[in-house]
């Protein structure tokens, strides 16, 4: 299951209570303190890595906590110091305070690591108390608890191209196409169900992210079908696909489908909108198509050079689909 959103609890371990002891070796009379302090807290750090693609390894925690720091020894023993708890997440990902939704940090880049909760210091054993007024001290001080904060953790995927589109549009043909990535595709609506991520590799060790994400219908700002839940994930995306289905087989019109995805979109973040954008009219393999072709050209009112006619299914008119977003992210 992908999962792209969670709620936990977090919490730094307790450093170590300091101790009372006394040094009792035979000749060395009035051997005084011996105490030692106890060690730190482990803090809780987040860690970007491109190892993991989702949240899933946090979707049944509840809370998270490092190790407490153990107590100090006699022989002024240090106590050992808790270890710390790092979070592995996504490239992406969003920290955010669970009560205000300030966002804490927002890891984007590889091996980059926060502190979320910080450990609690050691306490001191009576050995640190001795003074040349107080040679017997019979005190310590217990260890401080650790930082304790509730954090939610939000995946906004980091891509290149994302492709929007209703359901049966083709997206998920498109994406497979380009990028060999096998997805579920079939004859109904809502075969994808979680984003998709794949490469489109144009050799020499470059290559374009894709996103895919699943298909939005006419009122999905009021939580029709799968919601704009989704739409979070092409929000870093350099250029935005429309993949609009032109065969008008299931009764629907292009210019319509389009209307309503650029509504949806300004209903989630108006700034979606003013992103570079291609529109891909698809399945042009049909004969219902070419009507749909010829009016959407008609009354199309941004550049023609933005605009493209292919069929996903039996690779029309790809090359210069792909040429086009590879001049397009070049830039």
């Amino acid at each position: 299951m992908f999962t792209d959103k969670v709620m936990i609890q977090i919490k730094a371990g307790k450093g170590g209570n300091g101790v009372v002891a006394w040094r009792r070796e035979k000749y060395i009379p009035k051997g005084g303190p011996y105490g030692g302090n106890g060690g730190k807290g482990g803090s809780v750090f987040v860690e970007a890595t491109d190892d993991v693609s989702s949240l899933e390894s946090f979707r049944h925690c509840r809370i998270l906590k490092a190790e407490d720091g153990g107590s100090g020894g006699t022989n002024q023993r240090q106590g050992k110091e808790g270890k710390d708890l790092v979070l592995k997440v996504p490239c992406g990902t969003l920290v955010k305070d669970m009560q205000t939704k300030e966002i804490l940090y927002d890891m984007t880049h590889p091996r980059e690591r926060q502190l979320i909760c910080l450990g609690g210091k050691g306490g001191k054993g009576n050995a640190y108390f001795k003074s040349s007024t107080n040679r017997a001290p019979n005190m310590f001080t217990p260890g401080r608890g650790g930082d304790e904060r509730g954090v939610e953790l939000e995946l906004k995927l980091i891509a290149d191209v994302g492709l929007v589109g209703f359901p049966n549009a083709g997206k998920s043909t498109l994406f497979s196409k380009t990028t060999d990535v096998s997805v579920k595709i079939a004859a109904y609506p809502f075969t994808t169900l979680r984003p998709n991520l794949g490469f489109i590799h144009l050799g020499a060790s470059k290559k374009i992210l894709l996103a895919d994400i699943p298909g939005i219908i006419a009122d999905a700002h009021h939580n029709r079908g799968l919601g704009l839940e989704f739409l979070r994930h092409i929000e870093r995306t350099e250029v935005l696909v429309f993949v609009l289905d032109a065969s008008g087989i299931d009764g629907r019109n292009p210019r319509e489908d389009f209307k309503v995805l650029k509504k949806e979109l300004k209903a989630y973040n108006p700034s979606l909108l003013e992103k570079p954008f291609l529109l891909v009219l698809n399945k042009v393999d049909t004969e219902e198509a070419k009507g749909h072709v010829k009016n959407f050209r008609r009354y199309y009112p941004f550049d023609p050079e933005t605009l493209f006619e292919l069929s996903a299914l039996t690779g029309e008119g790809m090359t210069p689909f792909v040429e086009c977003l590879k001049r397009k992210l070049s830039k």
